[in-house]
């Protein structure tokens, strides 16, 4: 079974910054580097939103919205993947969660985290 605990969140101001973090565990005949992550993020007045993607070759892919903004980061051997949050606005205010997959498995998903921007 593949776990992800997701920590990171919190309130900061607009053109703060904030680091998330998703520790995946798989220890049934799965390597961590063998899954493409992700991270979403929901807001209540909007749906679900794809923010960010890296996958198992490390090609990263990010939403129009945060582009130049955030960056999307993992280091296999910690089983972790970041993602780097800058110049914050309050429009990405939003409880964000980081997903693994593969084309024949999951997705699985974290518990959420929430981020809120606000002056």
């Amino acid at each position: 079974q593949v776990q992800l605990v997701e920590s990171g969140g919190g309130l900061v101001q607009p053109g703060g910054s904030l680091r998330l973090s998703c520790a995946a565990s798989r220890t049934i005949l799965s390597v961590f580097w063998t899954y493409n992550m992700a991270w979403y993020r929901q807001s209540p007045l909007k749906q679900r939103e794809l923010v960010a993607t890296i996958t198992s070759g490390n090609t990263k892919d990010y939403a129009e919205s945060v582009k130049g903004r955030f960056t999307i980061s993992k280091d296999n051997s910690r089983k972790t993947v970041y993602l780097q949050m800058n110049n914050l606005k309050p429009e990405d205010t939003a409880v964000y969660y980081c997903s693994a997959y593969t084309p024949s498995e999951g997705p699985y998903w974290g518990q959420g985290t929430q981020v809120t921007v606000s002056s």
